[in-house]
């Protein structure tokens, strides 16, 4: 008989932020993969849990996965979690999943915190429609193209940050955005927790410390300042994703000031250039 596979959320800062059915599971199974042992003893230690351990991380984690399989087609139960929050979310995991799934093993998850919605909450911003990004790329052609459907979305988006790269990403988001408003989150449930906001032209986090998140602002109608190139480039894109071009040019009218026939006009100039 298959062993189960337990996806558990951890603690993303106070450790008493971690329920009692996970506490219960991680004690219970018989092994818990994880991607820093030495981060993850911190919290095992904590709450007396024994159960063996296995380095489940990105660098590891396609050969990892295949092994933890291996277990659980074996009849062992194992726990995924995370150095903090909830495992797959910017975390290892997803892989494990995917496998699960293929081999039929019965997996469920234990839920708990995530910084980026906690973030979001802490925001007062909008969360009827919001969108996770994750980290920018350190890489300028992949952080152009994540930094363009940021620009694109519309509603409050989320993106998490590092202590080396949360002012150069503020940076990044205000060249493409504009003087937009941001909330910037850090040490969430711990004792120094922050939450500031800035307009981008005037962010910027004094001596940073920890992991932050950074949650944008989307303001209604705040797309009617769009340039013609970027009504255009707009229009593309849904076209590009298989949309009509009647309805791509009625989808964009109606977020610019801007009227259905002037759209047109102004797509079909650029089409007989």
């Amino acid at each position: 008989m298959n062993g189960k596979l337990y996806l558990v959320s951890t603690p993303i800062g106070n450790l008493k932020d971690i329920s009692f059915r996970a506490i219960e599971m991680l004690k219970s199974v018989d092994y818990i993969a994880c991607e820093d042992t030495r981060h993850s003893m911190i919290l095992l230690q904590n709450y007396d849990i024994k159960s063996k351990l296995i380095a489940y991380h990105k660098n590891n984690e396609k050969n990892s996965a295949q092994g933890i399989i291996d277990l659980l087609l074996n009849g062992k139960n194992v726990a995924v979690i995370s150095d903090a929050g909830m495992p797959v979310i910017n975390d290892p995991g997803n892989v494990i999943v995917k496998k699960a799934i293929e081999e039929n093993i019965d997996y469920t998850i234990i839920p708990g915190a995530n910084a980026g919605l906690c973030a979001l909450v802490l925001s007062g911003y909008d969360a009827d429609s919001f969108a996770f990004f994750g980290f920018l790329s350190e890489k300028i052609s992949e952080r152009n193209i994540q930094l363009q459907k940021i620009k694109a979305f519309e509603g409050s988006r989320i993106l998490y940050s590092s202590v080396h790269n949360i002012n150069k990403d503020l940076e990044a988001l205000f060249s493409y955005l504009g003087d937009n408003e941001v909330c910037v989150v850090s040490e969430i449930s711990k004792m120094y927790e922050k939450v500031i906001f800035f307009d981008l032209s005037n962010a910027h986090i004094e001596n940073p410390k920890g992991e932050f998140v950074i949650i944008i602002k989307y303001v209604e109608n705040s797309q009617n300042a769009l340039t013609d190139e970027e009504i255009i480039e707009r229009i593309d894109d849904y076209i590009k994703k298989g949309v009509k071009k009647s309805d791509a040019i009625k989808f964009v009218s109606t977020s610019v000031e801007k009227t259905k026939s002037e759209v047109y006009n102004l797509y079909e100039k650029y089409l007989g250039k």
